[in-house]
């Protein structure tokens, strides 16, 4: 080697192409593997450990097999809250009119001998009002049934049965003519609902319409919601003792007037508060859907528009 003259560094391909680490630019990283940091993206690294040996970090509530919990339970929930599920299966021969919950079921046997069959679940705790709905049961001749609780949720509609459900025969449905006929009070008190759409509302409609005494709710028959195991469940026996007629709307509003009944229609927009009008005598009072409130076909038959007074401006009508 000549004086002076410096070695020359020997090529990538004379050190061997095996060594040359792309990401150092050629040269070998000498460090152990426990100390070297994978620089790529987390979508090309590959778990090589078999399966046996990953964990999962999540909770256990948070693995599922795939499914969301309404779709693992059965049920759906539609646009506006409504438990949309129905049941997955009805014992066999049993009546088609669904009851759910203890109050609902009790009042329905303290009505009629409509229900028939009575599943309740077979770890309740005892209590006063499952004893006495038990007791009219047997009265009654409703057959009873001890049932796991899973049971019970698999066939809910209203999603609470607070451990007994029960199945019975269909409510009577009384035509108008036929209840005109029967009315024997002196200021008879009915009231007319113009496309009310949701379950909870004609549920609660029902329950009110049992304290206040109407006689009658009238709901039209091709729109509306029906007597389903939601409406009954939170009208909460309301439907044992209001009976619900299906008839059109303006059909019904011409047969009342010609029985003599004063028609009042109730509408934020009412010309009158319902304190400064006469509302003695034959009544019927007709209430507007949530989405529209009262339709123009019935508005036009009311001899007036009533409203409740409030304070502007505090409540979006």
């Amino acid at each position: 080697m000549a004086r002076g003259s410096r070695p020359k560094r020997p090529s990538a391909k004379a050190a061997g192409d095996g060594n040359k680490d792309p990401r150092a630019g050629g040269r070998k990283d000498a460090r152990p593997p426990k100390d070297r940091k994978d620089t790529r993206p987390s979508n090309d690294r590959k778990d090589a450990r078999p399966p046996s040996d990953r964990k999962d970090a999540r909770s256990p509530k948070d693995r599922t097999d795939g499914r969301s919990g309404h779709e693992r339970s059965g049920r759906r929930d539609s646009r506006d809250g409504r438990p949309s599920g129905r049941p997955t299966s009805r014992p066999p021969g049993a009546p088609s009119d669904q009851l759910e919950g203890r109050n609902v079921v009790l009042a329905a046997l303290q009505a009629s001998e409509r229900v028939k069959l009575i599943h309740v679940d077979a770890r309740s705790k005892p209590s006063p009002k499952l004893q006495e709905l038990l007791e009219l049961a047997a009265e009654r001749g409703a057959r009873i049934e001890a049932m796991p609780r899973s049971a019970l949720d698999a066939v809910s509609v209203a999603g609470v049965h607070n451990g007994v459900i029960a199945w019975a025969e269909p409510l009577p449905r009384p035509t108008l003519k036929q209840l005109l006929d029967s009315l024997d009070s002196h200021e008879p008190l009915l009231l007319l609902l113009d496309e009310v759409q949701y379950e909870q509302n004609l549920g609660a409609i029902l329950r009110s319409a049992a304290w206040a005494g109407v006689d009658a709710i009238i709901i039209p028959t091709r729109r509306g919601a029906d007597l389903g195991p939601v409406v009954q469940r939170v009208a909460m026996g309301g439907a044992e003792e209001v009976p619900v007629i299906r008839e059109g709307l303006m059909s019904a509003l011409a047969q009342i007037r010609r029985a003599g009944f004063r028609v009042v229609g109730a509408e934020a927009d009412g010309t009158k508060a319902w304190c400064d009008a006469d509302l003695t005598g034959p009544l019927a009072i007709v209430m507007g859907g949530e989405d529209r409130g009262l339709g123009q076909g019935p508005r036009s038959r009311c001899d007036e528009v009533l409203c409740i007074p409030g304070r502007a401006g505090s409540v979006v009508t």
